[in-house]
């Protein structure tokens, strides 16, 4: 306020402080819309078909939005040719089957509202202006109530969006009818944009880089099958070479979802893709024959069921992730004496599922005889080993914990053949097996330096495994007489020597269920008409 007026007030607002701009609030859009750039980018180049869908989609918007934008097409057709843009919209589908099958539900539809409304419609005119607002709400009713109650229909519910589109098409048509006094004339031009709209949208879907899910099912299988034999590679691989050297917290792994490994990932995609090959069976069965799918009534079903087996084997690979990633693990010396028996097993299995996926992709039909009896093979080998050497994983044994010489012979044993192992026993006797691998016998005066030993020596064993839970550690840290917590630790000590068995068993439940997935592709070979081994593609 002015100052200089008697009785006036002053009042001094200080001006805001201008701040000098550092330069980061721009640096960090630029580097975001960098980022959001390279996000695009990486987005379209995963898939180009996403690109071509959305070109399409504008390309077929733009050919019925020139018969509203020349003259004499909407002079004929009026405002109800918008109609055709709807359907566009609407019908136009990522894949040829979906677009079929959306068009379908949207034909359906759309005809039959049209023939419910222009008899409802007429029987309205013939009863005079006061009966017709009457029949015509009456019947908007029972039309809005039957076709939500027949979407809800467990047979119908494929057909939900052709209830769907009478629905909305019957009120349109009826409503509008009335008002405009010509039901029959509105109907039949709306349905003659629809027409339209579908025809533009058929033709650019199908002729214009067609993407059809027959084609996108099968690369789907494929892929699940690749997934499935990478992660238990790799869960087999992490398995044998972790030394527990490095072993992070399982709360900050869970958060991070394994980064590090990729392929239990992709696995974990195969388990969550039974809708989605669903969804693609059933639009695929609305395509024609092409491409390599040249024949009529193409098994697009059996597919799924492929797909339902390989997924209760990679099952499996689930659960021998959740040994890998356990609190309890086996000594790694422990693990690495069926180390051979381990690797052949799972690399004949994998190698099995990476075969079957890469018949169903070339669609040619070859005998599985020969691998699956190799699989059968190396896996009857670990079985036996784990059965022969059954009482390291049932018994406390201090030879594991204070040195590894005695599992590097056990390692080499295992690695023999059986009769090998048949002979030594046969000639060494049980008991004389079992003394090479337990510490000679020590005299009961010395037990108090051979407790202490074998603390030091299991408290070693858990600082490098982490597979202890850490109050068990503290028990030692507490005093008081050790051979009273000894068997105790013993115990412990045999229940992480079980996690190997679980791990093993689990590994041979993956094998067992390999034969009917072999099974299962044979079949789908058999239907789809794959070409034998040998036999020109």
């Amino acid at each position: 306020m002015n100052g200089n007026e008697k009785g006036s007030i002053e009042i001094n607002i200080p001006e805001p402080k201008k701040f000098k701009q550092t330069g980061n609030k721009s640096n960090n859009k630029i580097f975001s819309y960098k980022e959001w750039i390279q996000n695009v980018w990486d987005f379209c180049k995963a898939d180009i078909n996403r690109v071509i869908f959305s070109l399409k989609v504008g390309f077929a918007v733009l050919l019925v939005s020139l018969l509203i934008l020349f003259r004499t097409p909407y002079d004929v057709f009026g405002t109800n040719i918008i109609w055709s843009i709807l359907t566009v919209a609407i019908m136009f589908e990522y894949t040829v089957g979906a677009t079929f099958n959306r068009g379908f539900n949207r034909a359906v539809g759309s005809l039959l509202a049209g023939i419910f409304a222009v008899a409802v419609a007429q029987a309205a005119l013939s009863s005079g202006h006061v009966v017709e607002p009457t029949i015509i709400g009456a019947s908007i009713f029972l039309i809005g109530a039957l076709t939500s109650f027949m979407k809800l229909w467990p047979s119908l519910v494929p057909y939900e969006y052709g209830f769907r589109v009478i629905l909305f098409t019957y009120c349109l048509i009826i409503v509008s009818g009335y008002r405009m006094g010509s039901p029959i004339k509105t109907a039949m031009d709306r349905l003659y944009s629809i027409a339209i709209g579908a025809f533009v949208t058929v033709l650019v879907n199908v002729l214009i880089f067609p993407i059809w899910a027959g084609e996108q099912l099968h690369n789907e299988l494929v892929k699940n099958f690749n997934a499935v034999a990478d992660a238990l590679e790799e869960c087999i691989r992490k398995y044998l070479e972790d030394d527990g050297s490095d072993h992070p917290e399982f709360s900050t792994t869970v958060m991070d979802e394994f980064p590090d490994e990729p392929a239990y990932r992709r696995c974990q995609t195969t388990l969550n893709s039974s809708s989605k090959l669903e969804t693609l069976a059933i639009s695929a069965k609305w395509e024609p024959p092409h491409g390599r799918f040249w024949h009529f009534s193409y098994p697009w079903s059996e597919y799924v069921k492929v797909g339902a087996v390989l997924r209760y084997c990679a099952y499996e690979v689930m659960a021998l992730h959740g040994v890998l990633h356990s609190e309890i693990q086996a000594p790694y010396n422990l693990r690495i004496a069926f180390q051979s028996e381990i690797l052949d097993a799972s690399n004949d299995a994998a190698e099995l599922v990476r075969t079957l996926g890469k018949d169903i992709s070339n669609m040619i039909h070859t005998p599985k005889s020969t691998s699956l009896k190799n699989v059968h093979i190396s896996t009857e080998r670990l079985q036996r080993a784990i059965d022969m050497h059954s009482y390291l994983l049932t018994s406390s044994h201090d030879n594991f914990s204070n040195s590894t010489k005695p599992l590097t012979k056990l390692s080499h044993t295992l690695s023999s053949t059986l009769s090998d192992l048949s002979y030594s026993l046969s000639k060494g006797g049980s008991g004389n097996f079992e003394s090479s691998t337990n510490p000679p016998p020590q005299d009961t005066t010395s037990v108090p330096t051979q407790a202490e030993s074998y603390h030091e020596a299991m408290k070693k064993q858990q600082r490098r495994l982490h597979s202890w839970p850490s109050r068990e550690v503290e028990v030692f840290d507490m005093g008081g007489p050790e051979m009273d917590n000894l068997p105790r630790m013993r115990a412990l000590e045999s229940t992480a020597t079980l996690s190997l068995a679980t791990f093993t068993s689990l590994l041979i439940e993956f094998v067992a269920r390999l034969d009917h997935l072999v099974d299962s592709v044979n079949e789908l070979a058999e239907m789809a008409k794959f070409k034998h081994e040998g036999q020109g593609v």
